[in-house]
């Protein structure tokens, strides 16, 4: 068992993760970090076998503070700190500036299959002139089969080499030596000894690529070498960021497969390196993200729709397995993501749970959802700033609830934004139109309006005994 001093210093790290939240959080997260480090977490994962139950409970057993994890903690007390780690750069030039935007793959020989290269090509064909100047690439070529490497450079530095000179892309390898012991860890769920090998390695071969990634940008995004990217998808992923201004987030993501399309502030990719790092042995990568959001106090998960990514493998890296999985939400071509600027929104309709207006606005997966409004009742969104509106479109119901939908109402706009200690209001509007079908859609607003628009507001204007689903509001500004 841990001595108490181990266990202090664990909690401290604790406390300095969470960075001050709510002192409603701490509960849990202690708890969290108690059951991560004992391992009970996967006693309850529902898809383990009850025959697996006590072998798991076995290996939990095993103590953190033996002679194999002494490589994994010697640099825990300084979560923030990078990993010490020299790495062999393969191809690359100096980064002259930093980015907005670093995308990370690591790569391994495949006994079937390689898609390493169009994934590289994707990003970059995927990609604007202008959007170009604002990423950079960054592979880990984390086999450690020297002749392997050596192929997969040539091969890239041919393909890419305007990329490389531009600094678009740098090719790295972090050395055998630096890695911790992969052979007789504990085989939790039951698994083979050598699928245990293989996600362990690959969870340090993530922490060494985020470790140098810490620095190139403001933020990373998590990618597998198997993967084809939406058209502009770093313009949809800055809509996204900009409409979050002033939310507490960890983890955006942009696929709901495994751990691709996962972004990331590049101030937290230090933590996250040490964390994979601490647990590497004991679950896959993309269930150790999940443990990593809820550790740093983002609850929910906040995952964007349609998804920027696409798994287009068809053969695992794990044994050259069969391996299908396709993500549905995905929109290769472009498409118009909305702006909506930075606004406070409110409504007197009854709010069912936890089904608040502002979900109606987000670009997350979400709604409001209220009980049936009457004549007069209103949902309104007011701006931080007065805008310029170019398309307005709001949608209500979902498809599974297609009569929760607004059957009678309007949308209006409006202007000087009243003070109030309560809640800030326009003090005239002006109607754009009518919903039809539960649903309102308006172009060139901006030729129709004089003024600059302040508030946004929908207007019930006839009672309905069903209740209302807000599945969207969707602005474009000029």
């Amino acid at each position: 068992m841990f001595k108490f001093h181990q266990m202090k210093h664990i909690f401290e790290i604790l406390d300095k993760m969470r960075c001050l939240r709510k002192r409603s959080t701490v509960s849990f997260l202690g708890v969290l970090v108690i059951f991560l480090l004992f391992m009970n977490l996967y006693i309850e994962d529902s898809y383990v076998l009850e025959g697996d139950k006590q072998l798991i409970r076995e290996t939990s057993t095993h103590q953190l503070n033996s002679e194999r994890y002494v490589h994994t903690f010697k640099d825990l007390s300084n979560f923030s700190g990078a990993i010490n780690v020299t790495y062999r750069y393969l191809a690359a030039t100096p980064l002259q500036r930093k980015r907005y935007l670093t995308i990370g793959l690591s790569s391994v020989k495949r006994k079937k299959g390689n898609y390493l290269l169009e994934t590289i090509k994707s990003i970059f064909e995927q990609s604007s002139y202008e959007e170009l100047k604002e990423i950079s690439v960054v592979v880990h070529l984390a086999d450690f089969n020297s002749s392997w490497r050596d192929a997969v450079v040539q091969d890239i530095t041919q393909k890419f080499a305007h990329h490389i000179i531009a600094g678009r892309l740098m090719v790295i390898h972090a050395p055998e030596e630096y890695y911790p012991i992969l052979d007789g860890l504990k085989r939790n769920y039951n698994d083979p000894e050598d699928r245990v090998k293989f996600r362990s390695k690959q969870n340090v071969d993530y922490a060494f690529l985020l470790n140098f990634c810490a620095n190139t940008s403001d933020y990373y995004v998590m990618l597998e070498d198997d993967v084809r990217c939406s058209k502009n998808f770093l313009t949809a992923i800055k809509k996204v960021i900009a409409s979050l201004e002033g939310t507490y987030w960890v983890t955006l993501e942009f696929s709901k497969l495994g751990y691709i399309g996962k972004l990331y502030h590049s101030h937290d990719l230090p933590r996250l390196a040490h964390f994979l790092l601490m647990f590497y042995q004991e679950m896959p990568c993309d269930w150790l993200l999940t443990h990593f959001r809820g550790l740093l106090a983002q609850k929910n998960v906040i995952r964007f729709k349609p998804s920027l990514f696409q798994h287009m493998g068809y053969y695992s890296s794990y044994k050259g397995t069969e391996n299908k999985l396709k993500d549905d939400d995905f929109e290769e071509e472009s498409f118009d993501i909305p702006d909506n600027p930075p606004a406070s929104l409110y409504t007197n309709m009854n709010v069912f749970e936890n089904y608040e207006a502002s979900k109606a606005y987000s670009s997350v997966d979400e709604y409001f959802w209220g009980k049936p409004p009457s004549t007069g009742d209103v949902f309104v969104i007011v701006f931080e700033n007065p805008i310029i509106i170019k398309k307005i479109k709001v949608n209500t119901g979902t498809e599974d609830r297609q009569n929760d939908i607004l059957h009678h109402g309007a949308l209006d706009v409006g202007e000087n934004v009243l003070p109030s200690k309560q809640r800030r209001q326009c003090s005239t509007y002006l109607r754009l139109g009518e919903f039809k079908n539960g649903n309102f859609e308006m172009s060139g607003v901006n030729q129709k309006i004089p003024f600059d628009i302040h508030c946004m507001r929908i207007y019930v204007t006839k009672t309905q005994k069903e209740w209302l689903i807000i599945r969207s509001i969707s602005i474009w500004t000029s």
